[in-house]
């Protein structure tokens, strides 16, 4: 009974937190543009109207859309990125969530590549990760084995974690997408893809 509670609570609340997150930011987002922006178009227009703060966030969101998909805005958001880069707690975390961010939503595009099972911390450990890129420069040159980069994300906030260098011959790939590795992660392992994802790919594949 104690053990069927738990997983009801915990299925609850996987199922809830994308949910509230989303509330949660679209509610921050809209809170500080309503007010920023109410007072002085209220100012400009001498009287107040009814869904204004809504209007302005949706106009908002839109224009950082627009301007993120012209060669200038694309500039502009280069140069606001290597900024944020440099700013060591910051970097961190920005160039995490922007890695899940990615991989969630931009698919074949994503700064995750593939879901792979890696020995760590030890033999007969394992631990999921995503492929970032394969091992190059100084590193690749210093190593004897083909190495390649792997992000071991943590349970249940896959925005921190660390970074493991592979020798390819001991990856093994999944056949799960980046999504359901994710999830996965998240889950604490209690979400598992519903096909045959613990089929498991030729680590030469």
């Amino acid at each position: 009974m104690l053990k069927n509670l738990r997983n009801y609570l915990i299925t609850g609340l996987i199922i809830l937190l994308p949910l509230v997150v989303t509330i949660y930011i679209v509610t921050v987002i809209f809170s500080a543009v309503d007010g920023f922006l109410r007072p002085v178009i209220e100012l400009v227009i001498g009287r107040s109207v009814y869904g204004l703060g809504f209007i302005l966030t949706l106009a908002v969101i839109l224009g950082v859309g627009i301007i993120g998909t012209n060669v200038l805005g694309k500039r502009l958001i280069e140069v606001g990125e290597k900024f944020l880069t440099k700013i060591p707690l910051v970097k961190n975390i920005y160039v995490t969530v922007q890695q899940i961010i990615n991989a969630l939503f931009l698919k074949n595009k994503t700064a995750f590549r593939k879901v792979v099972v890696i020995e760590y911390p030890r033999k007969g450990l394992y631990q999921l990760g995503f492929l970032t890129s394969d091992g190059v420069g100084e590193v690749q040159q210093k190593t004897d084995a083909e190495v390649v980069n792997v992000f071991v994300p943590t349970t249940p906030n896959p925005t921190s974690g660390k970074l493991v260098l592979v020798p390819h011959k001991e990856i093994t790939y999944l056949d799960m997408t980046v999504e359901e590795g994710l999830k996965f992660i998240i889950s604490g392992g209690t979400v598992v893809p519903k096909k045959n994802d613990i089929n498991l790919l030729n680590s030469k594949d």
